[in-house]
């Protein structure tokens, strides 16, 4: 019988979907395993090869895992809320909850078409009401939880208001906004906006107006990651920081544990590096400078205070309330402009283009507090708002920015003589004005800084302080596809809805765009209030908030009555193994880290940290195109006059491009908004052409540079690709897709299966292995052994095809041999393991096989492999006992056939012998 994948994978997938083999329990009385991937935003175009690579190695971990006696609960699911279905559903007039569903049904075809083991009655849509009610539950939650310090943990807003009715703001020690102080008296009188508005600052769930990237093109919030050089990624609309009154989670306030959870976590060193700097931590002091001629103070936080005698001058972020209070009448047109221009960039472009100096003097001084001298206060984009204070005291002579920027306004350059051994730091020892360090001199760094921060508290000019530079996320968005908030608003006081009303569904709208005066698109449905005529929120939540919890969800996914039991989630407890992208360890994996341990805190669920271990795959990479627009325009320039106008890089589908030349007519046929599109072409070989940009890159829908796993999976089979993606390279480093080696692998399985059949029969026989065929096994799966938990992948597949060409040499068709074989392969390559087993007799599926013993044994060496000279020149090798003796070794040798060929005819003169070395027969 031939390998016909097509046949088997077709009547495997059946199998395993009819008799819902991978189907978890909680009843189980095996050891308990979750592994989870980060499940995938459903978009129209499918999956690409780059997208299976984490699946695949999730998949074979699952697989091995159950294997070796482990009940294992491997869910999937669809992050199915977000930006591009309700852009498509703009442009094409369809609603996006049908886009969604026709996408999700696409992804299930080509998950299973590639052999996944999941358990589907677990399957998880973040667009389903059935689960975001419980995103809307768990956003009641935090609404009515605020953070205690001195529980160290969130406490009912309950527990909050008894505070404050007993002694007011000062009987309250609370992670909060900022607000004036107020008595248990003054409490009791405040009307109940009034309390509303202060306990706003203490709901872990609050509102507040803060700055967000506003893209009036698209009528929404955008994150940071969907903009670039000042425009959206999608659909390359201008982006603008606007202050805006958006709903916010008070993530700042679990900061010290997000930080101090690390150290428990089998996560990568550069990943907990990565969430560390995010989170960022700082101890320094905060610092206030009186501003000349005002009875204002700005304070000002550093972590090197010892650098405070070079300071020449203030910054300001742009979005400081500071601005307002010191601009003066003559500067305030300059400000104006300068704030109007700053709004057109992202605060992450403002942190990544250190190169580009931007600023403007507020024509205020503000007062040094050690020397008396005046320091000038300007406003610069490079200061953020969000961190510390929003101010930053400037020493040139000792950061770069603050160098950069003094250099590039001719502001003063303070060089510190000495005090905290800081000259080291300095760009120029013998530049600017030399300043004495005073009280600080002939310090270290450390005892200097520990010196000022006392003198800083004994003259009352500030505190010790620890800043994080987490900040609290903005969780709004004026989109249409989306969570609805659960909150109405009862005389304009946010109020949630009863659990009775959840979920609140998305009403129909008759677009899916802001209405005409700018409200969300919710502000577009009939009657978006509550039974008693209340208001809704017109906002809906951002794509992370689906995500956040979605991994409890899968333990429990038909309860009714909770986001997931306490039966459930005492047994499956939290994820062993995470699996995906470390585009992710800034955003979704900080958020979900909060979500949990506010749940934990709530005693809704039993582990603080949601993930215990986590793998990060690399990227397939794949060669992306870009086509240059004209910024403002529809006008598109050729790659080789590009630098003679200002434009946008945009990725272009590689479909439509053939050896880097644009089909400028598909192109305009390849989205809505290019069928207007004009070209400024090149001349080659007297054609006009449009030449694209390339660069190897992620493979990425995003990017336009995919390859279909559908492909694949026709013309080689779903255990090819397994093997192959597995094969191209270590699992946690990126790689470039080549399918040049794909028909090797494809090989490799038909080698195996032809140690099962001859002449379209199966071969296999019982008769006892050898030692050398128990020896070729044992390595294999020694090897396998290693590499498994380690997802060195592609080494095992290695390992492999060695033993399986070494079978072939060896001519086993042995039973006992083939059957531990496939069980060590089946994880990897599954349909064609399960047909194996079949044929082998089992009537049960190879999921419940065993894990094959690995028996040392088997492994020691028992021969010697002799390389055999004649006069001096090795000609072949030969397998010897180690026991055997020189006269024993000298025997075997000269019957042997080999040999006969180089001595036959001729005189043997001499033979020379050493044991477990060589043997050389010397011959006239």
């Amino acid at each position: 019988m031939s390998y016909n994948f097509q046949e088997i994978e077709t009547k495997w997938q059946k199998y395993w979907n009819d008799n819902q083999t991978f189907k978890a329990h909680e009843s189980s009385s095996k050891p308990k395993y979750y592994i989870l991937d980060m499940f995938p935003y459903p978009s129209g175009a499918g999956l690409h090869v780059g997208h299976p690579l984490g699946y695949i190695a999730s998949d074979i971990y699952t697989r091995f895992k159950r294997l070796e006696g482990y009940n294992v609960l491997h869910p999937m699911g669809y992050d199915a809320f977000g930006l591009p279905a309700e852009q498509y559903a703009i442009q094409t007039g369809r609603h996006p909850a049908d886009t969604t569903r026709e996408n999700i049904a696409r992804y299930r075809e080509q998950l299973d078409k590639i052999g996944f083991s999941y358990d589907w009655n677990r399957e998880v849509q973040t667009c389903d009401p059935k689960y975001y009610k419980w995103t809307q539950w768990a956003f009641i939650q935090m609404f009515e939880h605020y953070y205690d310090l001195d529980a160290n943990k969130a406490l009912p807003i309950a527990d909050l208001i008894k505070k404050l009715e007993s002694k007011g703001s000062a009987g309250v020690n609370a992670h909060s906004g900022e607000m004036e102080e107020f008595s248990a008296k003054e409490w009791k009188s405040f009307d109940e906006k009034a309390k509303e508005n202060t306990l706003q600052n203490y709901r872990l769930a609050f509102l507040a107006e803060t700055a967000v990237n506003w893209c009036p093109g698209l009528g929404t919030v955008l994150a940071n990651d969907e903009v670039k050089d000042g425009l959206s990624v999608r659909g390359s609309h201008p982006v603008e920081q606007k202050k805006m009154q958006q709903w916010c989670l008070r993530v700042s306030a679990y900061a010290p544990r997000l930080l101090d959870g690390l150290d428990e976590l089998n996560w990568s060193d550069s990943l907990k590096e990565m969430q560390k700097n995010w989170i960022g931590k700082s101890t320094g002091a905060e610092v206030k400078f009186d501003i000349k001629d005002r009875e204002e103070k700005i304070e000002v936080f550093t972590t090197r205070a010892d650098t405070i005698f070079g300071v020449s001058f203030m910054v300001l972020a742009p979005e400081s309330d500071y601005v307002s209070l010191v601009t003066t009448d003559e500067q305030r047109a300059a400000v104006e402009q300068y704030l109007e221009d700053t709004k057109k960039r992202s605060e992450r472009d403002r942190l990544a283009d250190v190169k580009r100096v931007t600023g403007v003097f507020t024509g205020a001084y503000c007062i040094h507090p050690f020397t008396g001298k005046d320091i000038p206060i300007w406003i610069g984009d490079y200061v953020l708002g969000g961190y510390g204070t929003g101010a930053v005291m400037a020493v040139p002579a000792h950061d770069s920015r603050d160098y950069a920027f003094a250099k590039h306004f001719g502001i003063e350059i303070t060089q510190v003589v000495s005090g905290g051994d800081i000259s080291e730091e300095s760009y120029d020892a013998k530049e600017g004005t030399l300043m004495n360090s005073d009280f600080l001199n002939g310090l270290s760094v450390q005892d200097a800084i520990a010196k000022m921060i006392t003198e800083v508290e004994s003259r009352g000019l500030g505190q010790k302080q620890t800043n994080y530079r987490l900040r609290d996320a903005i969780f709004s968005r004026q989109r249409y596809w989306g969570e609805p908030f659960p909150i109405y608003f009862k005389d304009g006081v946010p109020t949630p809805l009863s659990m009775d009303d959840l979920p609140l569904q998305l009403p129909e709208v008759d677009k899916f765009l802001p209405t005409e005066d700018g409200q969300p698109p919710l502000g577009r449905a009939e009657n978006w209030t509550t039974k008693d005529g209340h208001p809704l929120e017109m906002s809906t939540m951002p794509g992370f908030a689906g995500s956040s919890a979605y991994y409890l969800r899968y333990m429990d996914p038909h309860n009714e009555e909770g986001l997931v039991s306490k039966d459930a989630n005492n047994y499956w407890q939290d994820v062993d193994l995470y699996i995906g992208g470390a585009e992710h360890a800034t955003g979704h994996l900080i958020y979900s880290r909060y979500w949990n341990k506010f749940l934990f805190d709530i005693g809704y669920v039993c582990k603080e940290e949601p993930f215990k271990r986590l793998v990060n795959q690399g990227m397939i990479q794949g060669r992306s195109n870009f086509v240059y627009r004209l910024k403002g325009k529809n006008e598109f320039v050729s790659l080789g006059l590009k630098d003679q106008y200002d434009t946008q890089e945009i990725h272009v589908d590689v479909n439509i491009v053939h050896n880097d030349q644009l089909d400028m007519d598909a192109f305009k046929a390849w989205r809505p908004e290019f069928k207007d599109a004009t070209f400024i072409t090149e001349s080659v070989d007297g054609k006009d052409v449009y030449n694209c940009g390339y660069a190897v890159e992620k493979m990425s829908k995003s990017m336009f540079n995919v390859v279909n796993p559908d492909t694949i999976v026709e013309n080689y089979g779903a255990d090819t690709l397994r093997l192959y993606e597995m094969f191209l390279g270590p699992l946690e480093q990126s790689k470039p897709w080549n399918t040049n080696g794909i028909e090797g692998v494809h090989r490799f399985l038909k080698k195996l299966w032809n140690l099962f059949y001859k002449d379209e029969k199966l071969c296999v026989v019982s008769d006892a292995p050898s030692a050398d065929e128990l020896k070729v096994l044992h390595t294999c799966i020694k090897k396998v052994n290693e590499d498994i938990d380690t997802f060195s992948f592609n080494t095992s597949i290695s390992a492999f095809m060695i033993c399986v060409n070494d079978l072939s040499k060896l001519k086993c068709h042995k039973k006992d041999i083939l059957n531990d074989l496939i069980i060590l392969l089946s994880p990897f390559a599954p349909h064609f393991c399960e047909e194996l087993w079949q044929e082998l007799g089992h009537s049960e599926s190879i999921t419940f096989a065993s894990m094959p013993e690995l028996n040392e044994s088997y492994l020691v060496e028992s021969t010697h492999k002799y390389p055999i000279s004649v006069n001096g020149k090795m000609r072949f090798l030969m397998d010897i006992s180690l026991d055997a003796s020189k006269e024993e070794i000298e025997k075997l040798v000269l019957e042997s056939e080999e040999i006969q060929k180089w001595i036959e005819g001729k005189e043997i003169k001499k033979k020379i012998i050493v044991p477990k070395k060589i043997v050389n027969i010397v011959v006239g």
